[in-house]
């Protein structure tokens, strides 16, 4: 049983955070300035009372008075007196980790990276590759909700304390209603809408680049650029895009779509029904089709020993292959990687971003994917252009999409 303490503080927490408007001017008022300070700390991490006046504009009673209460709720901590040079020495206030959470679910071809993050951006828990199969179907969507229940009980924390869970798909999404054109699209209402309603808790939907673009930019590879691309590299191709420190949705919320850049005469069906686009020849499905073609023609590879059958060879077997130094799927990539190469060359030229990201799947064969696609675009790109354009390799990987995911989500609740 909750202490009437506890509920107290639980039933402040969700008010604090909630989308509903509360009847009258001053507690509208406080409820803004309360997230206000909250995002003041979130930016500049542990403050005093006259910082936190002075960057906020507000009286030093008032701001006490509103961290007091935010104390009470178990959002904020005093952490202390701080040093100083002469005078009385100032507490120092900050955000306290446990008093609130954050999931966030990377959802792939054949499994979901899932994690919890705490109020302090913290990843406290993650489970990668939890077997699962991405099908535009009820069941599939009712095993995606499985999945989530079973990571919430397995974390021992009250739900109410989860204030929002960050869902990545592939394909077209719209982050602002919710709706996914690619995958759970058998319904009417917004699939965050149907999945809120399974699991009590806010839901958000984002696109799987964009959220691993964020993720990476936030807590990856990133050190201070602010305009940056994340080339998503899976079974599909697409880009996430980070202008200014805040990715970039386009009007209706689907750019990035790299991998449907019509690039070649070819006669390959892509999966968004056309033919010729650079996923078609710059991807992992792609990278499969060539592969299995290969082993059916008689070449020689690791993957004979691993699989019984062709057809079953996955692209992480592909992966494991090229860091066993298998030549076959080598040369494969370096083709491949020439052929990204030049597509970047195009984005390079159109945005002349600070830096290139590589990740997804595919990214982690490494060197044998980046160099060629760095020769590659040192020759077909403008040298003005690329010499300012740096690239490099996922530092996140596997936790590039769950960051994402939390930090979107976390992003979302606490916006003012």
């Amino acid at each position: 049983m909750y202490s009437l303490a506890t509920m107290r503080s639980k039933h402040n927490i969700f008010e604090v955070f909630s989308e509903e408007t509360l009847s009258g001017g001053v507690a509208v008022k406080n409820k803004f300035l309360k997230r206000a300070i909250i995002n003041q700390l979130d930016r500049s991490g542990d403050l005093t009372i006259a910082e936190l006046a002075r960057e906020l504009n507000i009286s030093t009673p008032k701001v006490t008075n509103l961290v007091n209460e935010l104390i009470q709720y178990g959002l904020l901590q005093d952490y202390g007196k701080i040093d100083s040079t002469g005078g009385r020495r100032a507490n120092i206030y900050g955000l306290l980790s446990n008093s609130c959470y954050f999931i966030g679910v990377d959802v792939r071809r054949y499994y979901i990276n899932i994690g919890l993050l705490d109020f302090k951006k913290h990843l406290v828990a993650i489970r990668e590759k939890v077997p699962y199969t991405l099908e535009n179907t009820p069941k599939s969507l009712a095993a995606l909700i499985t999945c989530i229940k079973d990571f919430i009980r397995e974390q021992k924390i009250a739900k109410d304390k989860i204030l929002g869970i960050g869902i990545n798909l592939s394909g077209r999404v719209n982050h602002n209603t919710g709706y996914s054109y690619s995958f759970f699209n058998f319904q009417e209402a917004p699939l965050t809408e149907a999945i809120q309603k399974e699991l009590g808790i806010r839901t958000f939907l984002e696109n799987d680049s964009n959220a691993m673009a964020y993720g990476e930019f936030c807590n990856g590879v990133v050190a201070g650029e602010k305009n940056i691309v994340f080339i998503n590299l899976d079974y599909g191709t697409g880009a996430g895009i980070v202008i200014d420190g805040q990715v970039y949705y386009g009007k209706s919320g689907f750019s990035g779509e790299f991998g449907h850049i019509p690039f070649y005469n070819n006669e390959i069906i892509c999966d968004c029904g056309k033919k010729g686009c650079l996923e078609t020849e710059v991807s992992g499905q792609s990278l499969l089709r060539l592969a299995k073609a290969k082993l059916a023609g008689g070449s020689s590879s690791v993957l004979l020993k691993k699989v019984k059958k062709i057809d079953d060879i996955k692209l992480e077997d592909l992966v494991e292959a090229a860091r066993s130094e298998d030549m076959m799927i080598i040369e494969l990539l370096a083709d491949m990687g020439e052929k990204l190469g030049r597509a970047l060359a195009v984005l390079i030229n159109l945005f002349n971003p600070e830096l290139l990201i590589l990740g997804g799947t595919l990214a982690e064969t490494g060197e044998y994917l980046r160099l060629p696609a760095r020769s590659a675009l040192n020759k077909y790109s403008l040298s003005l252009v690329n010499s300012d354009t740096q690239l490099k390799l996922s530092k996140l990987g596997e936790k590039a999409g769950v960051m994402g995911g939390c930090l979107i989500a976390r992003s979302k609740v606490l916006s003012l």
